[in-house]
């Protein structure tokens, strides 16, 4: 398959799903991720009939969806009824990703204050393993996001945002359906970058690597390709020597943008 027919568009909230679909037909799109947690697509809003017509464009014109779940839910959480209220909204989302005839659903490792990284790390593992055994029951799979590193003297931090982090997870979630979604934008901005991650992670087990420009060991952006220091060429190189056979998913700018960056980033690979 070439590289333009892999890479796809993150709708986000961006957009009602009906109302990007005619563009993702129209270019040619395969692979679109979207967000439910607010209008225009939050969940109480996927009526029977919405559902319906969602499922019926993708199945027509062979789109596959992802549904991409919120970095600010704590997947980490610890807290009596706030925890059992995330074990929900993951739930949820699943079932509706299921509903929606979507394939996979991104999630994170949550996020920590400092103090309570290693309590932390092992309540979001405990909850992964618990919902992927779900995951296995509804047939869907589920994509780990590195995150993005947030700066020292932040008070809030990101887990899985590099390496030794990362593989914490991957090394205890053994689930066929537990897989990896590589932000390689993400990667760009800790130490061991893009190469550290892909030497030491099994490709074999990434479905999606998210792109989007931004500087080296900089601040979390998500640019237009271009507009940072980004070597989108060698990531592709490095994804084919590996045997890559995932798709792409660009994650930067305006529903236009993404598509206009989908062409020039075919040209690059």
């Amino acid at each position: 398959m070439r590289l333009r027919d892999r890479i796809g568009v993150d709708f986000g909230r961006r957009v009602r799903i009906e109302d990007g679909l005619p563009a993702a037909v129209a270019h040619q799109i395969r692979y679109i991720d979207v967000k439910i947690d607010e209008p225009p697509n939050a969940i109480g809003s996927l009526t029977r009939e919405r559902i319906a017509a969602i499922r019926d464009t993708c199945t027509r014109h062979g789109i596959h969806l992802g549904v991409h779940t919120a970095s600010a839910v704590n997947v980490a959480e610890t807290a009596p009824h706030v925890s059992e209220a995330v074990d929900r909204y993951l739930r949820g989302h699943l079932e509706a990703c299921k509903a929606l005839g979507g394939e996979w659903m991104v999630v994170h490792a949550g996020y920590h204050f400092s103090s309570d990284v290693k309590e932390r790390m092992a309540a979001g593992l405990e909850r992964l393993n618990r919902l992927s055994d779900y995951a296995e029951q509804l047939g869907v799979n589920l994509l780990l996001e590195n995150l993005n590193r947030e700066p020292d003297d932040a008070e809030v931090h990101y887990l899985a945002h590099n390496v030794e982090e990362t593989l914490y997870y991957f090394d205890r979630l053994t689930s066929p359906r537990l897989r990896w979604a590589f932000t390689a934008n993400h990667a760009h901005l800790v130490a061991e970058g893009v190469e550290g991650f892909l030497a030491a992670l099994d490709i074999k087990r990434c479905d999606e690597v998210r792109l989007a420009d931004c500087w080296r060991n900089g601040k979390e952006e998500h640019l237009k390709p271009g507009a940072g220091d980004f070597d989108f060429p060698g990531l592709f190189r490095r994804l084919d020597a590996l045997g890559f056979a995932g798709h792409y998913m660009n994650a930067f700018g305006s529903l236009q943008d993404m598509i206009d960056g989908r062409e020039q980033l075919a040209r690059l690979g």
